[in-house]
């Protein structure tokens, strides 16, 4: 039937396009992406949706342990979309549930671009006066639901002396009713800090944490929600795809 052969016409089309989609990432355990379309819409470019569901995908050295994404409507090129070459003739925006172990999260900050972004260090403003701070070392830990464990090194910079500072902090992630709140911040001994630096630290975390959107490669995102179990982070998060990613350049804006 005509049905039949819309259908056959559009899991291969999905075949095509699963198999473009994986060569943007740099290693995929498992993808399967399923174009919500008929023949027909296809040929006039349009998609009534896409959903991707992945496992294990890794792309710049950040590996997702699992991924969901569903599109709203997309307008593709509809020659190039019937060969499987997906090009996107306007931005798609998309919601993602994206689930990032501790490992993954870890290995995430050894990456370049998160390097990069670290070694600009965060510039504080305490009572008047520039405090930047450089984060040396990082390790997240998810030690239980609703915690997040960040045990660090820092260099402090202020009025031209530097000065480490080892500390450990527990965060309870932001939801879409709350903020990121920060449970303790204790630092090793003798390198104690007032309570204006950790008043001025948990809101320069807050104005991370609600930064309109990160870039990278032509994808904006934007968290809506963190989950947090034991060992795994979840998150909701808003994507508006310019175009398909490839595994070539990241950067971030604020």
């Amino acid at each position: 039937t005509m049905q039949t052969e819309q259908n056959l016409e559009g899991t291969l089309v999905s075949k095509a396009i699963e198999t473009s989609v994986g060569l943007a990432f740099d290693n995929v355990e498992e993808i399967d992406v399923d174009i919500q379309t008929d023949i027909l819409k296809l040929l006039q470019g349009q998609v009534d949706g896409v959903g991707v569901q992945g496992q294990g995908l890794e792309m710049q050295g950040v590996r997702i342990q699992e991924l969901q994404l569903q599109t709203d409507t997309v307008s593709v090129n509809p020659l190039n979309a019937v060969f499987g070459k997906v090009e996107f003739d306007q931005p798609v925006n998309a919601n993602a549930r994206v689930v990032l172990t501790e490992d993954d999260l870890n290995r995430a900050m050894t990456t370049d671009w998160v390097r990069n972004f670290l070694k600009k260090g965060l510039a504080l403003n305490l009572n008047g006066e520039d405090v930047t701070f450089k984060p040396q070392l990082m390790r997240i830990h998810l030690p239980e639901p609703n915690k997040i464990k960040v045990v660090g090194k820092i260099l402090l910079e202020q009025g031209g002396a530097t000065r480490p500072l080892t500390f450990q902090s527990i965060f309870c992630p932001r939801t879409e009713t709350s903020p990121i709140i920060l449970e303790s911040f204790v630092c090793a001994e003798n390198e104690g800090v007032t309570l204006d630096f950790v008043t001025a630290f948990i809101q320069k975390i807050k104005e991370l944490t609600q930064a309109p959107h990160l870039e990278i490669d032509g994808t904006a995102f934007r968290v809506k929600k963190m989950e947090v179990e034991k060992g795994t982070m979840t998150l909701i998060v808003q994507v508006h795809l310019r175009k398909i990613p490839s595994s070539n350049k990241v950067e971030s804006c604020n």
